[in-house]
């Protein structure tokens, strides 16, 4: 009896073990988003509409770069910026600064005053400008977004997804002025040319964890806690986006338990070289086999272009191959003539065409003669 409580308890302790650090996340939505393939790591309600408070900015500051030809340009804040409630630098109407330091307000200390000077500098309007948001993200596909503020306090036409989000960060990180203010700690920044020091509110940037290099904070009563951290580790290139934690704690713990997952349960995997080989090793066995009735001259296949070429995974990745076995002459160069499909686990990753690298005509009547005459010689 003592032997069977020890088996049972031991098979508890190991089964808990295994247990994903995934099931212990806070947040209502959350997903890791590989750059360097451009597809999704893992998530949960990664597609669903989501208020997204304060990270509302990453686009905001995208739309701002995207339009600004002076960042030097020193502005007069109006009254609309100086009345915005929320998060706020503390700018006064009539203070002077420049618009580069309103967007390290908007970035580090998240402020909806600059949020607004910056639409109204950019477009003379904050309805002109959310038109500019909300085509930047028709431009990037973006089916699930819909901007009507630039700060992103709640509104109920105000959304987007994790999945989005992650899209809408790994473009704004592709500028480098982007990049080098959101992976900023303190900055120094000058109102009506007097000097002040401001400091990112993004506690991990803070915290000195290796590797992350930003980006943006978020909260408001409908959205929750918000994340959107970018991080590079182990030869991954990574964006963790949380939406709807319950606290500020939880946000930071959520994100660094899926940074733990993804370290310790997955592995990159080499798309392209897997794809090739398997195709290889198919093609030496199966080349002299397909048919070509009235080809003048044999088939020969190639292996189209492999994208994502590598991805991050804990599942296996296997391949299958469908193409032809017999087909009459005559066989265009490129014609497709078959695919190979990757596999990761159960789902579909990539489909990739097999072509025809030559013409292969049919023959005429010169053809059949020739080989008339050379079997008959022979």
């Amino acid at each position: 009896m003592v032997k069977k409580i020890f088996l049972i308890l031991l098979a508890i302790i190991i089964s808990s073990s295994n247990i994903s650090y995934a099931n212990e996340i806070n947040s209502r939505k959350y997903i890791v988003y590989d750059r360097n393939s451009g597809i999704k790591v893992m998530g949960k309600n990664e597609d669903k509409e989501t208020p997204m408070a304060s990270t509302t900015k990453i686009m905001t500051a995208t739309v701002v770069l995207e339009n600004c030809s002076n960042l030097n340009k020193e502005v007069e804040v109006g009254q609309r910026a100086a009345g915005i409630g929320g998060s706020k630098l503390g700018l006064k109407k009539g203070d002077k600064i420049t618009i580069r330091d309103l967007l390290f307000g908007l970035l580090l200390r998240s402020g909806n005053d600059c949020a607004i000077q910056l639409a109204e500098e950019i477009s003379g309007s904050v309805e002109d400008f959310i038109k500019l948001m909300n085509d930047k993200a028709k431009e990037l596909n973006l089916k699930d977004t819909h901007f009507v503020t630039p700060h992103g306090l709640d509104d109920p036409k105000h959304y987007t997804t994790a999945y989005e989000l992650a899209k809408i960060t790994d473009y704004s990180l592709k500028n480098n002025v982007f990049a080098s203010i959101v992976q900023t700690k303190y900055a120094t920044i000058r109102i009506n040319n007097q000097a002040r020091e401001i400091k990112n509110t993004n506690e991990l940037l803070m915290s000195n964890i290796e590797g992350i290099y930003g980006v943006k904070t978020g909260f408001t009563n409908l959205a929750g806690r918000c994340l959107v951290t970018a991080i590079k580790k182990d030869n991954m290139d990574l964006i963790i986006v949380t939406i709807g934690a319950d606290t500020k704690k939880d946000r930071g713990k959520d994100t660094i338990e899926l940074i733990k997952e993804i370290t310790e349960k997955y592995r990159k995997v080499n798309i392209e070289e897997i794809a090739q080989n398997a195709f290889l090793e198919w093609k030496n066995i199966n080349m002299n086999r397909i048919i070509v009735e009235r080809g003048n001259s044999k088939i020969n296949l190639k292996l189209g272009k492999c994208e994502p070429k590598e991805i991050i995974t804990n599942s296996e990745i296997t391949t299958e191959i469908n193409s032809i076995s017999y087909k009459k002459a005559p066989i265009l160069k490129n014609e497709k003539v078959g695919e190979l499909i990757v596999k990761n686990g159960s789902d579909t990753l990539e489909t990739i065409e097999i072509f025809n690298t030559k013409d292969v005509k049919r023959r005429n009547v010169m053809d059949y003669i020739r080989i008339f005459a050379k079997e008959y010689t022979c």
